[in-house]
């Protein structure tokens, strides 16, 4: 036996890294595209909501925007609709409860958002424990999100 059994590196033919749920990356053709591009335009987010109500992205600015307003409500409800239009679009993108959702994948941004706002939210409307869940699920999701949502531009 050439590798110790407590870390193989290789199993059979696979690389140990390959194990274990792999990123999931949104499709190109999310709605978020096309809500960041109209956004980035100058639209505001309930106008391209309207339009397009599967995105994501639309839904983290209005939570961004309401919570911003002293409308923690409002920015709690907003952003658990973002999150839950993520989830369903990550489950068709072949997500299976379990894996890395990359920040640095521009297109997954919009749920990571929306993640990011539901948390936010719920930790101001003393849901302590889905505040708990939500930042365990997006540094599951990906560490480097929660640093880089704060100081991403608002679109």
């Amino acid at each position: 036996m050439s590798q110790p059994i407590g870390n193989p590196a290789h199993i059979g033919n696979l690389n140990a890294g390959q194990l274990g749920p792999q990123p999931t990356f949104l499709p190109e053709d999310h709605p978020d595209v096309e809500a960041r591009a109209r956004m980035e335009a100058g639209e505001e987010a309930l106008d391209v909501v309207r339009d397009l109500p599967a995105s994501c992205l639309a839904w983290a600015v209005l939570a961004d925007e309401a919570f911003t307003e002293g409308r923690q409500v409002e920015s709690y409800a907003f952003a658990r609709v973002g999150y839950h239009r993520g989830l369903d679009a990550l489950r068709g993108a072949g997500w299976r409860g379990a894996g890395p959702i990359p920040y640095s994948h521009v297109v997954n941004r919009g749920f990571l958002r929306s993640l990011y706002a539901l948390g936010r939210a719920a930790a101001s409307i003393n849901e302590a424990e889905e505040a708990q869940r939500v930042e365990k699920f997006l540094r599951e999701s990906d560490p480097d999100a929660i640093e880089a949502i704060p100081a991403e531009p608002a679109v």
